[in-house]
């Protein structure tokens, strides 16, 4: 009888055509599968608890697999896996879970930021997106507050993908300044995002910060409904999935500290 088991990991997407594997391209599921089915000696395919993009990151990510129950320390697996992945990706654990537990489907919520900056940081290439002006970020929060009071994001999503709504509670939608000096950090919660959301949603943002587009524009962009409505879309390496949140019943804390 298989086991199903929680990989814990993070990523440095520059390298990669976004996680899920894609013919001919270099994908962070394809590196991940390929390293376990090496590492266990059988075919192993894994499903993670999203797809990002091309070039964007995720310091906290999550997947699943199904394997005969291993005889083996998962810690030592952890290990293990690591020696066989490349070094822009890490794992920080495994964990036995139920069968019918599910990576993405079980997820309660996500977190994502999206890091710009005016200056030129020589040590975050690659991780932050460099602006050529000095937005008003209060202004920005004031934006970011109207998220909340909407749930249809039709405008922020990108055009010709199939799901079946476009329906996504925000939690959580604020700028703050980075550990960096100069690095402005937007961070959104939410229980789903649409293809694109996070990207469009903050260069719509900055188009207020710039005083390009007013907070009642907002209103108007986001009950339009139409993506063509909305700002440009931002750079993929500026943004991290950076949380998911699981209910404690898919997963033993002892390892993952999920929220209720």
């Amino acid at each position: 009888m298989k086991q199903r088991y929680f990989i814990r990991g993070s990523y440095h997407g520059g390298a990669y055509c976004g996680w899920q594997t894609q013919p001919g391209l270099p994908t962070v599921q394809e590196t991940l599968e390929k390293a376990l089915s090496t590492l266990l000696r059988q075919p192993i395919a894994v499903v993670g608890c999203g797809r990002t993009d091309t070039g964007v990151h995720a310091s906290d990510f999550y997947a699943h697999f199904d394997v005969e129950d291993l005889d083996v320390d998962t810690h030592q697996l952890t290990f293990k896996l690591n020696s066989f992945l490349p070094p822009d990706i890490a794992i920080f654990g495994i964990l036995p879970v139920a069968s019918n537990a599910h990576a993405r489907f079980d997820a309660t919520a996500r977190t994502y930021q999206y890091h710009v900056s005016n200056r030129r940081l020589p040590f975050r290439q690659g991780l932050y997106c460099r602006i050529y002006f000095e937005p008003d970020y209060e202004l920005m929060n004031k934006a970011a507050d109207i998220l909340m009071q909407y749930e249809d994001f039709t405008s922020f999503a990108k055009l010709h993908t199939q799901v079946k709504t476009n329906i996504c509670h925000i939690t959580h939608a604020h700028w703050n300044m980075g550990d960096d000096d100069g690095e402005w950090v937007f961070t959104i919660r939410s229980n789903r995002f649409l293809r694109n959301m996070v990207r469009s949603v903050t260069g719509t943002l900055l188009d207020v910060g710039r005083g390009k587009l007013s907070l009642d524009g907002l209103r108007h962009i986001i009950e339009r409904k139409d993506r063509c409505a909305a700002g440009v879309s931002m750079p993929p390496q500026g943004l991290f999935l950076c949380r998911v949140e699981y209910p404690k019943t898919v997963a033993q804390p002892r390892l993952f500290e999920f929220d209720d």
